[in-house]
């Protein structure tokens, strides 16, 4: 559980984006599936279409960096025109180098405090 690094963001879908939106999720979860310390990618629409809540672990900080950056080349301008973040909320410990990649954001950081993982 220490070295896990997971999220959970929370996005409104622009409207008369979601169709924009949905081809593109397909495309981040074919092009994230090939990242093998991505543990979890996991996407939730609400009943109206205009909540998204998307969950994602990675093995440890190196992972996420590994997929920050590459979210960050590919897909990140498309991802910003469909959808604004509501809230951010990352669960483990993540390195300083894997904080600064979301230093623009606004994140709440929640740090082990008991539990386990299967």
């Amino acid at each position: 559980m220490k070295e896990h690094v997971s999220w959970v963001i929370e996005l409104a879908v622009k409207p008369g984006r979601l169709d924009s939106f949905k081809e593109l999720m397909e495309e981040m979860v074919a092009g994230t599936s090939n990242e093998p310390e991505t543990l979890n990618y996991e996407w939730y629409i609400s009943g109206d279409d205009g909540t998204v809540h998307i969950f994602e672990k990675y093995a440890n900080s190196e992972a996420m960096i590994t997929h920050v950056n590459g979210f960050m080349d590919k897909w990140a301008g498309r991802f910003m025109d469909c959808v604004d973040p509501t809230r951010f909320t990352v669960y483990g410990d993540p390195s300083e180098a894997a904080r600064e990649l979301l230093a623009e954001l606004v994140v709440q950081y929640l740090a082990p405090w008991g539990g386990y993982p299967r």
